[in-house]
């Protein structure tokens, strides 16, 4: 019989992003959840697929750059482009009313994304995010935005795929998230995502999904989320206060590119994806066993 795997997407967050952003997670992921289910490789059991929205903006925050600042030859330039990267992410993110705005593109990256999951996890795979800096913001709006059908609808490629549709969306890890610095933009931010989806419940009964959010103290731009409205409270399993970072970063605000290389979240992401993984395939697999030990397995 044929297993059902696990689809996760990979969603980085603001600042100057190379395609390969996500090897080093992937490879943590695939080693830490092989460890937990005793098999050679996680690559029988779980795709991932890396969104890489950057390119929507590069071109022209280069632009800016190179004719605002290099040709102007105006002071501080490293800090001025590291601004340009990071703060010009935020803005250029912002919907507007026109159609064809950065928004869409930017969530169009991950309908690509999901579209490619789903041939290759079968379109009824259950879904994992993991979301970084306003990553976690551009997620939490792409499935708000197919869980409220909201006029900033997203472009499904598949129609007949739950999972492009949102509908297997299972666990979501927001890490180091800006989102409580977006809630100042409404006045009414008690709609959080539901996760599990509904929809999902009914694919899949009795399955547990979750949405853990991850924020290291030292982190300026990553904050808890529970406490932002009671709504959020709700739809938030846990807020994380982890360490991430290096020797050099752990102790100030550069450990906000830590998150993916952090031993605890890779393997916090990990049990719940073999458990998600067990849960499904109960019974077909006897290698899938070894999961449901998980809680007592060595840390």
């Amino acid at each position: 019989m044929k297993v059902q795997k696990i689809a996760v997407i990979v969603v980085h967050g603001l600042g100057l992003q190379k395609k390969e952003y996500a090897e080093k997670f992937m490879k943590k992921l695939d080693k830490t959840f092989s460890d937990i289910m005793q098999v050679p490789s996680a690559r029988p059991y779980i795709e991932v697929e890396p969104v890489y929205w950057a390119d929507v903006f590069g071109k022209e925050e280069e632009r800016i750059y190179q004719e605002l600042v290099l040709s102007k030859k105006l002071r501080y330039k490293f800090l001025r482009r590291y601004l340009i990267y990071y703060l010009a992410d935020a803005v250029a993110y912002q919907p507007v009313d026109t159609n064809g705005h950065n928004y869409d593109a930017v969530h169009q990256a991950i309908s690509n994304a999901l579209h490619s999951l789903s041939q290759r996890a079968g379109k009824k795979a259950p879904l994992c995010v993991v979301s970084h800096s306003l990553g976690s913001v551009i997620a939490s709006n792409f499935f708000y935005d197919l869980q409220y059908k909201s006029r900033h609808f997203p472009g499904v490629i598949d129609t007949t795929s739950p999972l492009e549709r949102g509908d297997t969306l299972t666990h979501f890890y927001s890490l180091g998230t800006t989102l409580p610095l977006w809630s100042l933009r409404y006045r009414d931010f008690s709609k959080p995502i539901v996760v599990p989806s509904r929809e999902g419940q009914e694919i899949y009964p009795g399955l547990q999904g979750e949405w853990v959010n991850f924020f290291d103290k030292d982190d300026i731009l990553g904050y808890p989320l529970r406490n932002i409205d009671p709504a959020y409270e709700k739809a938030v399993k846990q807020d994380i206060d982890t360490n991430v970072g290096n020797p050099l970063s752990f102790w100030n605000p550069f450990c906000h590119s830590g998150y993916m290389k952090s031993r605890k979240v890779v393997r916090h992401i990990s049990e719940k994806l073999a458990e998600t993984y067990t849960f499904i395939n109960q019974g077909q697999d006897s290698r899938k066993r070894s999961s449901l030990t998980i809680g007592q397995k060595k840390k």
